[in-house]
């Protein structure tokens, strides 16, 4: 292929520019390689979110890549920003940050004070049309295009200032472009050629308007002078750029001088790890090294001296990589939070790490455990150690707080997330511009399986759920287009618990805004902060330590020397409520998946709850691991190894390569892979499964093997059985570090289901399973409970007896927790006599209406009819000699309608109640009868669908997997790939929310054969 002439372009859009770019940096770059541009530089608006993947996707190419964005100046127009060297960032950066913190928050403007503090150091191009000389002549205010030109050179001088011709063939672009000749001849400024690109090729612009269209919230057919007129908008060739500005030569020879100046910034790769204040006279080694012993101390006592050496090899790997305050930082986090009495547990692979475990940020004893360290750090990895800490979510970000306090707020921030078009809101948001109808867009939506549009456009057929439409309909050209938009960035977000501290002010290293949830974020998101050299800690919101502490903390009242961290790990009434399927509300093991391996594995002892952690996978599923593992665990399948020295290895998991340690532990063991070799090896088999890395990778570990005496045969297939699970292998540590609160919380369901109850209750949304299932299992256990009362209830649940739990006002869905807290915080001392007291109090009537209609006023004894007329009649008349007018209770079925309606869930019953005995009579059965059947009867179960999904499959057929909730509990239910195609769009369905089914009982669920919507209408009552 005959290459054009070199060229540059410097004035690019990226899809990091928020709906005002179509392509993604890496097309950007891929585009201007196949043309032969030697240089690009990435502007996006008012921010630099997209500049890591551009600087290495432009390496790679071997493109030069210039950084700059493109920003608003006051409201006179746009200003192309340039970055000329790595000194210029720093300036960009502090320029960048100014404008979002001091403008609204979705406008960001640069004032002229902030162009004279930081654009010294700058280059400054002066936009196409939009900007600040193009908006002065097409407003007709072109007396303004020199006094706003001098004012720029005197901000940026005259050699760093120049005036851009954006080659898009507009109308009035040679008027236009004579006059910016004639000010750059007079003014003695230059001109620069641009393509002012906002996608990488001719072909996006369909994609790019409809994002505008997005942007400005029209529909494709309406006409605004803000979009587009052509396509003439992307990386063109530079023989284009040539044709286009035939007449004015200059700017495109200036464009490559330009070009050849800038400078790449050296930003990447650098390192800002925090500081932490020390005691006087005290090195960060001899502090870290003085609180590890002391821990140590306390972990291990008279097993020090073992432990030590162990100790002392992660010291020396974490000092001379440079993290020993970073460890400190962590510590002190965590530190904070135990003196404050906030629950928190450290996971990850940062529980490989003995160090961690005497710093107590973890609680797992990695050096018991035989847990590799290199899995988390290593010399030979130059990477970021990871350290997530899971906090009560309801002080998470009080610790966040301190952080910022201890570390100052120009060192703290918390990192970004790019909020990506998905499958439904791509879908929802084009279809608003094509103009479909909204309820027609949610119907869609929400019946759509969980895959990419682009999948499900070349499987449209194989879809149940789109079978109502024809292939070719309208939906299909509407999925189309929104595939095209899908994965592309459409707004930043703040990430769950990242926050980065830096040893620099990080004005020097990234812009920070504030996120719509009111806090200050950087404009990268976690890969590009490690990219960066910014150090990262994931403090998460964990809600369960948050039911743990409620529960807790009620147990203390009748039980005082209880201790949640000094529950016994060996109980056996634990163990066989899970090896009975029990672990509804269980941290990690309450999901179907769960439950149904326990049924199978019957675990009896810790470990078996570490693995089941790890089995529930889709890689393990998918890899055909868990069987083995069941007939081994339980000795109906010999436990073999393919060499001796795998047996301490394996054995704890029956000779199956289960975790990521134990292909590290192998490689090292049998081939003499250091450690750091061992987890390059696999990281590299789980993500890299070409032939030619596999077949690279087996010469090497075969060879190695070879020459520690293993034959060729054995290394042979321990490299096989590791190519086998290497990529479906799940963190011992992360596995051991759940199983501790997995655990712990199954302890407190056996032995303390009241309190434990009314922790998840207060605690949602948490887990796998609605309000509803909770409750059902509650009241199946035992546990009556009582409804929202006026008078009675407090903000949430509540206990008000040994087994007996209180429903409270904060669950009603138009009330909330504010509101809530008004009423219990303003109710007299005698109660409220009368709805109209909630007026006073703010509320609305309808808002009052109901609390009437889900009998939270029922223990007054007052017709709910009589109780809406009071409310409504403007004396507010209430006359005791009324009460015994018209007005009797509501009936089941109304009640739970309100219920459901205004709460979400069944606080008086659940929603089956009411039809059981009808249900009896017609040869229906509840989950509870199902439950006790043999496997392999026929039985029919009407239910509350929930949750039905479509797991990943060795087969890669859809299976769907649902639960159905009655009155009695919960009815897992599986639906055959046969099944899925007759009835899919039954479960998938917007509005499906009862159904009934029929199938064979199979190991206390069901294998459904048929599936028939149900409406409770029809049943007489």
């Amino acid at each position: 292929m005959t290459l054009t002439r070199p060229g540059a372009h410097l004035h690019v859009h990226s899809a990091f520019s928020f709906l005002e770019g179509a392509s993604l940096p890496r097309d950007l770059i891929r585009q201007a390689a196949a043309e032969n541009i030697t240089t690009v530089a990435l502007t996006d608006t008012h921010r630099i979110s997209g500049i890591v993947t551009f600087l290495n996707e432009a390496k790679q190419f071997g493109i030069r890549a210039i950084v700059g964005a493109e920003v608003e100046v006051e409201d006179l127009g746009r200003l192309v920003l340039l970055v000329p060297n790595t000194v210029g960032y720093s300036a960009l950066v502090s320029l960048l940050s100014e404008a979002h913190l001091t403008s609204p928050r979705l406008n960001p403007r640069v004032s002229w004070d902030i162009l004279e503090r930081h654009g010294p150091g700058l280059v400054a191009l002066t936009g196409d049309r939009r900007g600040i000389l193009g908006q002065a002549w097409f407003k007709q205010q072109k007396t303004q295009m020199p006094v706003i030109l001098e004012r720029l050179a005197a901000i940026f001088g005259r050699s760093n200032l120049f005036i851009e011709m954006a080659a898009n063939y507009l109308p009035g672009d040679g008027a236009f472009f004579h006059a910016l000749t004639d000010l750059s001849a007079w003014k003695k400024i230059p001109t620069i050629a641009t393509s002012a690109a906002h996608y990488a090729e001719k072909k996006d612009f369909g994609t790019f308007d409809l994002l505008t269209c997005i942007r400005l919230g029209q529909k494709i057919e309406e006409i605004d002078p803000s979009r587009h007129l052509n396509a003439e908008n992307y990386i063109k060739p530079w023989s284009a750029m040539e044709t286009a500005l035939s007449r004015w030569p200059e700017a495109l020879s200036n464009t490559l001088q330009l070009a050849e100046r800038l400078e790449t910034p050296n930003i990447l790769n650098q390192r800002y790890a925090p500081r932490f204040a020390l005691p006087s006279n005290v090195s960060a080694q001899e502090y870290l090294r003085t609180l590890v012993k002391k821990g140590a101390q306390w972990r291990y006592k008279d097993r020090l001296t073992k432990v030590w050496p162990r100790i002392e090899h992660e010291l020396k790997i974490i000092e001379a990589s440079g993290f020993t305050e970073y460890f400190l930082v962590v510590w002190d986090v965590t530190r904070f939070a135990r003196e404050h009495r906030i629950r928190f547990a450290g996971r990850g692979s940062a529980a490989d790490s003995v160090v961690a475990y005497c710093l107590g940020i973890t609680e797992v004893d990695a050096f018991s455990r035989n847990l590799l360290f290199e899995r988390f750090m290593s010399p030979e990895r130059q990477e970021m150690p990871d350290i997530d800490i899971d906090f009560d979510a309801r002080y998470r970000d009080q610790v966040i707080a301190y952080v910022h306090s201890r570390y100052g707020e120009e060192h703290v921030a918390r990192v970004a997330t790019y909020q990506t078009f998905r499958q439904r809101s791509a879908l929802r948001e084009v279809g608003k511009v094509l103009g479909f109808p909204i309820e027609e867009l949610d119907r869609v939506a929400k019946s759509l399986p969980e895959s990419s549009l682009s999948h499900i456009i070349s499987h449209w057929n194989e879809i149940p759920e789109l079978r109502q439409y024809p292939e070719h309909s309208k939906l299909q050209t509407l999925l189309q287009w929104a595939a095209k938009i899908e994965g592309l960035p459409r707004h930043i977000g703040t990430h769950l618990g990242g926050v980065v501290i830096s040893d620099r002010p990080l004005s020097a290293i990234s812009p920070r805004e504030i996120s719509q949830k009111g806090v200050q974020i950087i404009q990268f998101d976690k890969r590009d902060v490690e990219t960066l050299g910014l150090l990262k800690l994931d403090l998460l919101g964990l809600r369960t330590f948050t039911a743990v502490d409620i529960a807790t903390q009620t147990i203390l009242h009748d039980t005082p020397d209880f201790s949640y961290d000094a529950i016994p790990l060996h109980d056996v009434k634990t163990y066989e409520q899970l090896q009975q399927g029990e672990g509804i509300g269980v941290f990690q093991l309450e999901s179907p998946a769960q439950r149904s391996l326990a049924l199978r594995l019957q675990p009896d002892r810790w470990e078996d709850i570490v693995a089941s952690l790890a089995l529930i996978r889709p890689g393990p599923i998918k890899g055909n691991m868990v069987d083995p593992f069941i007939a081994r665990r339980q000795g109906r399948e010999s436990v073999t190894y393919l060499h001796p020295a795998l047996e301490p290895i394996l054995s704890k998991t029956y000779g199956v390569v289960l975790f990521q340690e134990q292909v590290i532990a192998i490689a090292s063991t049998l081939a003499g892979f250091t450690p750091g070799e061992a987890d390059a090896l696999r990281r590299v088999m789980t993500h890299a499964r070409s032939v030619e890395d596999m077949q690279e990778l087996g010469q090497k570990f075969k060879e190695k093997a070879q020459q520690r005496g293993v034959s060729i045969e054995v290394a042979d297939a321990v490299f096989q059985q590791i190519v086998g699970y290497a990529s479906y292998g799940f963190n011992e540590a992360h596995a051991a570090a759940f199983a501790e609160t997995a655990y712990r919380t199954a302890y407190l369901l056996r032995h303390y289901p009241t309190e434990y109850f009314m922790g998840l209750l207060n605690a949602e949304p948490l887990g796998y399973y609605p309000i509803d299932v909770l409750l059902v299992e509650a009241r199946r256990r035992g546990i009556k409970i009582y409804p929202i009362d006026i008078n009675k209830s407090d903000v949430g649940v509540t206990k008000v007896g040994e087994r007996a739990l209180r429903i409270g006002l904060g669950f009603v869905k138009h009330l909330g927790l504010k509101l809530a807290n008004h009423i219990v915080s303003n109710r007299p001392k005698e109660g409220f006599h009368s709805p109209r007291q909630l007026l006073d109090l703010g509320l609305t009537v309808t808002q009052a209406t109901i609390t009437i209609h889900i009998g939270a006023w029922d223990s007054l004894n007052v017709p709910r009819n009589f109780l809406i007329e009071d409310l409504m009649l403007p004396q507010g008349l209430y006359l005791r000699a009324r009460y015994a007018q018209s007005g009797s209770p509501p009936s089941l079925t109304t009640q739970n309608a309100w219920d459901y309606q205004y709460c979400g869930f069944g606080q008086h019953q659940q929603w089956m109640a009411p039809w059981r005995e009808y249900l009896r009579r017609q040869g229906f059965l509840s989950t509870s009868d199902i439950r006790q059947m043999k496997t392999g009867r026929f039985a029919r179960c009407v239910g509350l669908l929930i949750r039905p999904h479509r797991p990943p499959t060795r087969s890669g057929k859809t299976v769907v997997f649902f639960s159905l909730l009655d009155e009695t509990g919960v009815l897992e239910a599986r639906l055959s790939p046969q099944g899925y195609q007759q009835f899919g769009h039954l479960l998938f369905g917007p509005t499906t929310s009862v159904i009934m089914v029929g199938g064979r009982v199979e190991n206390r669920g069901m294998d459904v054969r048929t599936i028939t919507p149900w409406a409770y209408q029809d049943i007489p009552h």
